[in-house]
């Protein structure tokens, strides 16, 4: 039998490379000095810049990407969106779907590009890494069928990031054993520059040049780290075309709001008075009760033939205008006649409610004696009271796969162990409910099942917006609102016809959001907050879905030269 399977799948795999054409390229992954905010700093990146290249297929291509890694981190690329359909093999998260490829070594990643279309990213999946390991994954239709709205003029990777002062693992690790948050970014980026709203920092500010009269599609992401982000243009509208690689409706708005991890497909169309123009992007944090960066990225729009001015500055939201963000955020629509739609399944065959937060564990929990968390205690986010700890001597693939015992647990709560009053502010001090349970916890589920997962933000140590993002799914957002989900009044609001499909949403602060999706991918999928101040954590699980009945339905063979765990 497992002769008869690993046949059929060489055959699906041959079938793959030759539906397409075959992408090949090379990430080195190594140390450079650059030089940001007035001084120099040695930072890892792939290729020596930062954003790292951008890499372009067609929908339905191979790509095959060798990651020589020359850092002095161990490093793991995760292809974010990608659905690497029976292939979590080359999906990246850090022992989870494999181990790392360590310093000195080199892994080819090997997958197909199907069924999608737009913007997605490749970033560092270890540790802080993808503060400044990262890129534009960029898919167009393939030859012969156009996208589904007018052709533009050109297309722009727009990539917000974040910026430290620091080693970024350093600052992670220092968070780790003091058990609390790791230190705010000392910038926000357009592209890798920080802007000229910035200290030593006009020279580069990026700028965009455009012909009046023309459009240009921005393929914008949010590779930041801690913090959710308005983005505008001056004197300018955009209309949102895509998000995760997946179509919408055309959605005119002056002002994006867009979460770490997610991508944005957006019009420009270069119409006002030829001069110059800032694009600039500001934190979005909608609480008065966290710290943040409060400083504004900024780029420049510049009409080709106008005079040299100083650029028109947008007026972005206030950083709690909860209002905009859930505006821009909740009214986005799928476009049904776009290729690869596909309608909301309405059997329901598993339903979740997921409370997240931040909680507490005992300092010795980690190793440390003492901490800097509440009551001497550390930090520790996590979902229905788990806060994810990973294994970290083999993947958790490997082990389903291979039937390892031990690596995790199939006892990951469907439903919180204690039921509360989750927004009530007068909680986020509450010491009775604070108290966490580490584990490599994990929620099963039989293939072709529809999964309908509640994920309800809640009070506990802070009240943030959560981007909640699930590897190896896209996932219908059939509704999202503030305060607690209630099931008889908030089902009434879902969109069953044509809601927005996603691989990353955006919980909102104070509130709830419900998605829904097929389990036709089977493996080990890894589900977290893409706040990667929460990562380290534990704000993080993972679903295992089971083999289909047919070996076209079941995963495929692990590569010959995947990885091994060193610990």
């Amino acid at each position: 039998m497992a002769t008869f399977l690993l046949r059929c799948s060489l055959i699906l795999l041959a079938f793959a490379f030759a539906s397409g054409a075959i992408v090949e390229h090379t990430l080195n992954i190594g140390n450079v000095a650059v030089q940001r905010l007035c001084s120099q700093q040695v930072i890892t990146a792939a290729n020596g810049s930062l954003p790292g290249p951008t890499i372009t297929v067609n929908e339905g291509d191979t790509l095959i990407v060798h990651v020589i890694n020359q850092s002095p981190h161990d490093m793991t690329i995760h292809w974010h969106g990608v659905l690497q359909f029976a292939n979590g093999w080359a999906d990246g998260p850090d022992y989870v779907t494999q181990c790392p490829i360590v310093t000195g070594s080199r892994y080819t990643y090997r997958f197909n590009v199907t069924e999608q279309e737009g913007t997605l990213w490749w970033h560092a999946h270890i540790s802080y890494l993808r503060a400044t390991v990262y890129g534009a994954l960029v898919i167009r239709p393939r030859q012969g069928r156009p996208y589904p709205f007018p052709r533009p003029d050109a297309e722009v990777p727009i990539i917000l990031g974040e910026w430290w002062n620091a080693d970024v693992v350093r600052v992670v690790d220092d968070a780790s054993a003091s058990g609390v948050g790791p230190a705010l970014s000392d910038a926000f980026t357009i592209n890798g520059q920080p802007g000229d709203l910035y200290n030593c920092s006009s020279t580069n500010t990026y700028k965009l040049k455009v012909q009046r009269g023309k459009t240009y599609l921005l393929r914008m992401v949010n590779a930041g780290l801690q913090s959710i982000m308005f983005f505008k243009i001056a004197n300018h509208t955009m209309t949102i075309v895509g998000i995760d690689a997946s179509y919408t409706r055309p959605y005119t708005t002056d002002v994006i709001t867009i979460a770490p991890g997610q991508t944005m497909d957006v019009l420009l169309r270069a119409n006002q008075r030829p001069s110059s123009y800032y694009m600039a992007a500001s934190v979005y944090q909608g609480s008065d009760f966290v710290t943040f960066n409060p400083t504004t990225t900024t780029g420049i729009v510049e009409y080709v033939g106008s005079t040299p001015s100083t650029p028109i500055m947008p007026r972005l939201p206030s950083s709690n205008d909860n209002a905009t963000a859930h505006k821009v955020l909740s009214n986005l629509t799928a476009l049904m006649s776009a290729p690869f739609w596909h309608p909301v399944p309405r059997r329901v065959d598993e339903r979740m409610f997921i409370t997240i937060g931040l909680g507490l564990l005992p300092c010795g929990a980690t190793g440390n004696t003492t901490c800097q968390g509440p009551g001497g205690m550390r930090l520790a986010a996590n979902m229905n009271n788990v806060s994810f700890a990973p294994n970290t001597s083999v993947s958790m693939l490997e082990a389903f796969y291979n039937k390892v015992d031990g690596v995790y647990t199939e006892d990951f709560p469907t439903n919180p162990p204690l039921q509360f009053d989750y927004t009530n502010m007068n909680n986020i001090n509450n010491m009775a409910l604070l108290p966490t349970t580490r584990g490599t916890k994990v929620k099963r589920v039989k293939y072709n099942s529809v999964v309908e997962v509640v994920f309800q933000n809640t009070a506990l140590g802070s009240p943030e917006n959560h981007p909640m993002h699930l590897h190896g799914y896209d996932f219908h957002v059939l509704a999202q609102g503030f305060g607690n989900y209630d099931s008889t009044r908030d089902q009434r609001k879902f969109n069953l016809v044509n809601p927005q499909i996603r691989s990353t949403i955006a919980v909102p602060i104070g509130g709830w959001a419900v998605i829904r999706f097929r389990a036709n991918n089977p493996g080990v999928w890894f589900i977290h907050c893409h706040l990667e101040v929460h990562v380290p954590w534990g704000l993080a699980g993972a679903f295992i879905v089971e083999n289909g009945p047919t070996p076209a339905t079941s995963m495929i063979p692990p590569p010959a030269d995947l990885p091994k765990c060193s610990h």
